[in-house]
């Protein structure tokens, strides 16, 4: 019985890892993404940058399912696509609150200067 425990427990971990590491993939192509179109004239004063994290993660995190759909050649279910937008949640407030760590000490750095 210890055994089967053992293996659970075993996947479990495994499983965790690869989501932590997806959330971190995804949070960073995220914050990459704000960055880009953060630059772009007109964007910067007018849209907040939450707002643009949320809609970029909504737009990537069901796009990515997609691609690793076709690439593991998985069919596309209805919870599949409900868990991309949960989770896209997730990334947009990792990539937020990385984001406006980073805008802090950006700007500590040039007030220093």
């Amino acid at each position: 019985m210890e055994l089967i425990n053992s293996v659970n427990i075993d996947t479990l971990y495994a499983l965790a890892s690869k989501l932590i590491v997806l959330v971190g993939v995804m949070a960073f192509l995220v914050s990459v993404v704000t960055q880009v179109l953060k630059q772009i004239p007109g964007l910067e004063k007018r849209v907040p940058t939450q707002i643009t994290v949320i809609v970029t993660s909504m737009i990537l995190c069901p796009a990515a399912m997609a691609a690793m759909a076709v690439y593991y050649s998985v069919p596309i279910d209805w919870f599949m696509v409900f868990a991309s937008f949960i989770a896209s949640f997730i990334v947009s407030l990792v990539s937020m609150d990385g984001w406006e760590r980073v805008a802090e000490l950006w700007n500590r750095m040039i007030k220093k200067s």
